[in-house]
Order: C-alpha cells, then sequence, then structure tokens
C-alpha cells in the first residue's frame, strides 16, 4: 500500500516537473535565444509558437501556456515598447 502511494507521487513529481519545463517555452525561447524572437514586440512567445515548423505538435501544447506567460509579461513588454 505504500509502495504504491510512493511511486503515485513520484509520477505526479515528475509530471509536475514537466509541466513546468513546458511552461511558456516559445515565450522563454523568443526573449532569450538570439535569433530566434523578432526583436522586441508584443506576445513574442505566441508569434513564435505559429511560425511553422516542424515541431508543431509540441506547439499545440505550448501556445497556451505561452500566452499566459506573454500576458504575464505584458507590462515588461510594455516598459520596452512601443513596437509595431
Amino acid at each position: 500500500m505504500r509502495t504504491g502511494m510512493i511511486a503515485k507521487m513520484g509520477r505526479l513529481a515528475v509530471t509536475g516537473v514537466c509541466v513546468i519545463a513546458l511552461t511558456g517555452c516559445g515565450s522563454i525561447i523568443s526573449r532569450t535565444v538570439a535569433g530566434q524572437g523578432q526583436g522586441h514586440q508584443y506576445y513574442p512567445g505566441v508569434r513564435w509558437d505559429v511560425r511553422d515548423t516542424p515541431w508543431r505538435f509540441l506547439t499545440i501544447i505550448d501556445l497556451p501556456l505561452s500566452l499566459v506567460a506573454d500576458t504575464l509579461l505584458l507590462p515588461v513588454d510594455m516598459k520596452h515598447g512601443p513596437y509595431e
């Protein structure tokens, strides 16, 4: 009984780490990796996710997360704006 509960908690922890690691991946990449973003812009993670790429199946997962991350970072982007 106790071993099953520990295994379940371990799976939950691994799933949680994976979700946190993938949260807003496009937002992070477009802001930190040189040449990946389009310069300073509003919602760069969403724009990075909707570009044509062979990794389209991952962007379906990342798009809502990038939308949330970009919305939270919108005040920072507005401070650096205005953008086109």
